[in-house]
């Protein structure tokens, strides 16, 4: 019932045991061995793998400047670093999470190991220009991983300018995002007229409905995914957390709930990188045991989703 698939080589999976021991500080400081190598997925538009565990900011990561509020953050990002994590997501409206981000990331000495995306999402080609250049300077970075054009605002104004900062090397992929499915018929439309680097929506197990059109449809176009609330809404972490393990469990290597949601997740082949949103080193850890070992192959994906617990 499951697979292994996308796993490192063994010159990829030392060149992450050699940063780990980088790092400083956090679980390789510690002693810790890293987890087994993250499974990674292509960026369709270039061929460059991503880890396909990463990590989203929102709320998390807006926080003050103490060192009691900044410890388990640098701890989270350590985490994430120093056993093969790489892509950070981050955006102007998560107060002071791009900040922060940039601080953890400049604090590190870890911008070569990170990939940081961060978003677009006000109106007006001026106001979007000094949107992403804040961003910039926020994020300590020359240069942006990923722009993403979020919820599709004045996208046809934004889009002209993220392709020209591509064309001077000031970001490197550019892409859209979106996390209700009241947009996907936009979203669907967007994909289709555009030639597009990457797409960010919602996908969990108890929130399908990007299997209908989208997924499908960037992965027919070539786009790359990342998908924000892979843990789903209402609550359903907190509702399954006090429900047994289905017996599958074991046979995929979760001691959680999390991590059977994950792995369902990024199990699916259009998505790129899942970015469950975090501020607890411990979770950042057990997040990332997700994206490793066996995976789930299409007949239990069925079966996950036809006899997930009420």
């Amino acid at each position: 019932m499951t697979t292994e698939r996308d796993g490192l080589t063994r010159q990829e999976f030392l060149g992450g045991v050699l940063a780990a021991a980088s790092l400083g500080g956090g679980a390789a400081a510690q002693g810790t061995q890293p987890v087994a190598a993250l499974h990674r997925r292509p960026i369709p538009a270039s061929g460059e793998t991503l880890p396909v565990i990463g990590l989203g900011t929102w709320r998390g990561f807006d926080v003050g400047e103490t060192p009691a509020a900044r410890a388990p953050l640098r701890e989270v990002v350590t985490t994430l670093l120093g056993q093969g994590g790489q892509v950070i997501d981050s955006s102007p409206m998560y107060g002071r999470a791009e900040g922060v981000t940039g601080d953890l990331v400049a604090g590190l000495g870890a911008r070569d190991r990170t990939f940081l995306a961060t978003k677009v999402w006000t109106s007006g080609r001026e106001a979007g220009l000094a949107q992403m250049r804040r961003s910039l300077q926020l994020l300590r970075a020359e240069r942006l991983d990923l722009m993403q054009i979020h919820n599709l605002l004045d996208w046809r104004t934004h889009l002209p300018t993220l392709r020209a900062w591509k064309e001077e090397g000031r970001l490197r992929y550019l892409g859209i995002s979106h996390y209700t499915e009241s947009a996907y018929d936009a979203v669907e439309a967007v994909l289709r007229a555009e030639r597009l680097d990457f797409l960010q929506i919602n996908y969990a197990l108890d929130d399908r409905a990007a299997e209908e059109r989208l997924l499908p449809l960037a992965a027919e176009r070539g786009v790359a995914v990342l998908v924000n609330r892979p843990f789903g809404g209402g609550g359903l972490l907190r509702r399954l957390g006090a429900k047994p393990l289905p017996d599958y469990a074991a046979d995929l290597g979760c001691a959680s709930w999390a991590e059977i949601l994950l792995k369902f997740v990024v199990s699916h082949p259009a998505v790129t990188c899942a970015i469950p949103g975090t501020a607890d080193p411990g979770h950042m850890a057990a997040n990332l045991r997700a994206g490793t070992g066996p995976m789930p192959d299409e007949a239990l994906r069925r079966r996950m989703a036809a006899t997930l617990p009420a």
